[in-house]
């Protein structure tokens, strides 16, 4: 037979001790859903260009941006050294010229902001504070459109800079100006809305950079396909051929609305009419996308 096991020595009765490990109510102010809101946002707009992260983090974000204000600044030098009667590119135009580099942006920041939480099942713990799902949207959605907004408008200034220091006319400077940050706010309320959307289906980085960019080039480029058919068979339907991309949607608008060229194939200009039915879409765009976001994150078991 095994011998028994020896029995656990106990300790004399008196010597036990309470620890005391410091362990209080929280007796401070409560700063509730608005600070939480402010505070998302914050977070979630420091990472889209990588402040607050590894070094890594940063490369991507910070060498698009580069890509994105480099033509700005060229055009500036060629602007005041040759002294230019005017910018060769307008202000809302530029952000058309540039949008694959917008799209890259969208495609590598976007996914940041929400993939991470959903892999990594943290969705809860923000819901366990003072914060409602609706909040977590808002903030995240505001912030990636601020990140856009920055992102966009940064080139614009430039511009309106370099065109007062080659001494060009500084109301229709100023004008061009205006427009020219209306259209990136409209730009970033979009490709962010619609960005953050596709990245939200799925907790895969990697796979929602993919259907970004799948998202916001694949359509762009068969539109433009279409359009040139249209042109070359003397059809009048590549101005509503362009209705069915996102980025010929803003290409529309900034040709229509805020004194940009015609960017599409043949050189296509809008009809008031049409014009109207892109406003429409685009706000339709903002309002599905936002609504696309409550939707999912409305669900159980995030």
């Amino acid at each position: 037979m095994s011998p028994e096991p020896s029995p656990t020595p106990v300790a004399p009765r008196g010597t036990d001790v309470i620890h005391n490990i410091g362990y209080r109510k929280y007796d401070g102010p409560r700063l509730g859903r608005a600070y939480a809101r402010r505070s998302l946002f914050l977070q979630t707009l420091r990472g889209a260009y990588g402040l607050g992260r590894a070094g890594k983090s940063k490369v991507l974000p910070m060498i698009l941006f580069a890509v994105m204000a480099l033509p700005a600044g060229i055009i500036v030098a060629v602007a005041v050294t040759t002294g230019a009667d005017e910018l060769p590119v307008g202000y809302a135009e530029y952000a058309v010229q540039l949008q694959f580099v917008i799209a890259l942006f969208v495609a590598a920041v976007a996914p940041q902001a929400v993939s991470l939480d959903l892999r990594f099942k943290t969705i809860p713990l923000y819901f366990s504070r003072p914060i409602e799902r609706s909040d977590y949207v808002a903030a995240k959605a505001a912030a990636l459109a601020a990140a856009l907004f920055v992102f966009i408008a940064s080139p614009v200034v430039i511009l309106y800079a370099g065109a007062l220091l080659a001494k060009l006319d500084f109301v229709d400077q100023t004008g061009g100006f205006v427009q020219g940050v209306v259209f990136s706010a409209l730009y970033a309320l979009v490709y962010g809305g619609v960005g953050l959307a596709a990245a939200a289906l799925t907790p895969r980085r990697g796979f929602g950079v993919a259907a970004i960019i799948a998202v916001l080039t694949i359509p762009y480029m068969l539109v433009n396909a279409l359009q040139s058919i249209a042109t070359e068979q003397d059809s009048d339907a590549g101005g509503w051929l362009g209705a069915a991309s996102p980025g010929t949607l803003l290409t529309g608008v900034q040709e229509k609305f805020f004194g940009g060229d015609s960017l599409f194939a043949g050189a296509v200009e809008l009809s008031d009419a049409q014009g109207a039915v892109y406003l429409l879409l685009l706000a339709g765009l903002i309002a599905g996308s936002y609504a696309l976001l409550l939707r999912r994150y409305g669900k159980a078991g995030l």
